[in-house]
């Protein structure tokens, strides 16, 4: 009784009673019987009301929950395993919903629910605000984003990180949301960015009915080899005494990629639109006399060679693509917060090697950071039970034939998993696929943005992506370019926007049509260069 007060005051009530004929009350569904699963709380959640559990929530997610609309909350815990605990929740508009469903992935290692998510990849906040039903999983542990303890001798609950949680909450979400409205959803989609990105893939090669759109973003799909290549980067910058470089460098270095191949594309930025393709040389930044934050001593000029290059035997086989040059500096998603560290803190790169080695690999001394041979212990670690982690498989001819839509981005000035690494994957699809991959599947690259999101490039894209999948999903319109904008303040669109152009579907770049403002997307035309 006090709960129907607390609706009719707050004129949910009314909402409630208009939902279609045979759909579920949001009490209701705590009461719906899931195959190895349970509801543990089903809730409507006012208007502006919702905080998160936790931690207070930053000044830009806080501004977001209070435009929330009111909404069903339901909470559930799925077992498809004896050893499995995989919190859910779905997010159901109780007016408005647009008749889709949004599955939203994870960063890192997981371990918590996806409120809100980065510039290019949504939350449940994110997803609700755009009118979609929505599910978010801790893919079946809680911990931080750097934490894979909870791998140590527990298989299945690295399967269920690895790709079941995703898979599962997107079963029981859509039972979720047949029960509340009383109609499934029209269509199904996925989104996310790095690991959410891998989520992404796995979702395409092993369960190719659960979306009909995806976007992946800047995915870490080759985990085995996106880790060794975080040991390669730490063993560049240990492999001699002074071999580190600081932070307080990066500035210096960004400046000098600029001056190598800013103009390589006939415009004078700040951005280079194709780093692949620059022949930067660290030696230019040797230093002449003392060493100084404007210059490199001999080792720190090999550290950076190496990282550029990316890891390869002694034989020069490449086992993954190097990091890009140009967009070095930043702050959350920059070379100071993946590979060099700041002065306070350490880069994550090694943090996360050694953490993956500990968690997912049977014990042998070979494997951590210090230890690692390239020529000797590659195929051991592609082998090893860590190799359930990667999404590699080029064949996606069950996506295909369902009528499934794949939008894949990379930032080109990505810090956390190498740009190139996509691209090759991409390359793959398209070698196992044919001539017509570009009939379902897309990839665009981003010059100047970093990992998911941030950089000196236009970097923020979230509707527009979104809009082209879902448009290509249900019309079969293929989206030719998608404008990315440049904002005074990354990912606030408030703070009034700088420049915007054009991304193209690879391998075409943007070009600029030689007259008007080089910060107008209009002034673009997208080409194979």
């Amino acid at each position: 009784m006090r709960k129907a007060k607390t609706l009719a005051r707050s004129g949910l009530w009314s909402i409630l009673l208009s939902l279609p004929v045979g759909a579920a009350t949001c009490d209701g569904l705590a009461s719906l019987k899931l195959a190895n699963a349970s509801i543990t709380a089903a809730d409507v959640v006012a208007a502006g009301s919702f905080v998160p559990p936790g931690r207070g929530p930053n000044p830009a997610a806080l501004a977001l929950y209070k435009s929330l609309p009111a909404f069903c909350r339901v909470q559930g815990v799925a077992q498809p395993s004896s050893d499995s605990h995989i919190e859910f929740e779905v997010w159901l508009p109780v007016a408005g919903w647009n008749g889709k469903y949004m599955g939203v992935g994870n960063g890192g290692s997981a371990g918590s629910i996806t409120y809100t998510y980065t510039p290019n990849a949504h939350g449940l906040a994110n997803a609700l605000m755009a009118g979609f039903a929505a599910s978010s999983t801790d893919t079946g542990h809680r911990g931080a984003g750097d934490d894979y303890s909870f791998g140590k001798d527990h298989p299945e609950k690295a399967i269920d990180y690895f790709y079941r949680a995703i898979h599962e909450t997107a079963i029981h979400a859509k039972a979720i949301v047949q029960a509340f409205y009383g109609a499934d959803a029209k269509y199904s989609y996925f989104d996310s960015c790095s690991n959410g990105g891998r989520e992404a893939l796995m979702e395409v090669q092993r369960y190719p009915a659960d979306y009909n759109g995806v976007l992946a973003g800047a995915p870490s799909n080759f985990r085995t080899r996106l880790q060794l290549e975080m040991v390669w980067v730490s063993e560049a910058l240990s492999a001699e005494p002074g071999s580190h470089f600081p932070a307080a460098k990066l500035p210096a270095i960004e400046a000098a990629t600029l001056a190598a191949c800013d103009a390589r594309d006939g415009l004078k930025d700040g951005v280079i639109d194709e780093p692949s393709k620059c022949k930067f040389d660290p030696s230019v930044l040797l230093c002449k006399g003392p060493e100084n934050d404007a210059c490199l001593t001999q080792p720190q000029v090999t550290a950076l060679q190496k990282i550029y290059s990316g890891p390869h035997t002694s034989k020069g086989a490449q086992i993954l693509p190097g990091y890009e040059p140009g967009g070095e500096t930043g702050v959350a998603n920059a070379w100071a917060s993946w590979i060099t560290g700041t002065d306070t803190r350490q880069g994550s790169s090694s943090v996360r090697a050694e953490g993956f080695f500990a968690s997912f690999l049977p014990p042998d001394p070979r494997w951590n950071v210090q230890n690692f041979n390239f020529d000797r212990d590659v195929k051991a670690f592609d082998d090893s039970p860590a190799a359930l982690a990667n999404a590699t498989n080029p064949d996606l001819s069950s996506f295909r034939d369902r009528g499934g839509k794949l939008i894949l981005y990379h930032g080109w000035s990505d810090a956390a998993v190498p740009p190139l690494a996509t691209v090759n994957y991409y390359r793959q699809v398209q070698s196992k696929m044919g001539p017509k991959t570009g009939e379902f599947s897309r990839l665009y690259m981003v010059p100047g943005m970093q990992h998911c999101g941030g950089g000196p490039g236009p970097n923020s894209f979230r509707e527009p992506i979104t809009t082209a999948l879902e448009r290509w999903v249900e019309s079969g319109t293929a989206p030719d370019r998608i404008v990315a904008t440049k904002y005074k303040m990354d990912g606030n669109p408030s703070s009034g926007a700088m420049r915007t152009r054009p991304l193209c579907p690879y391998p075409q770049v943007a070009h600029y049509n030689g007259s008007g403002s080089i910060d107008d997307a209009a002034n673009f035309t997208c080409r194979i260069p």
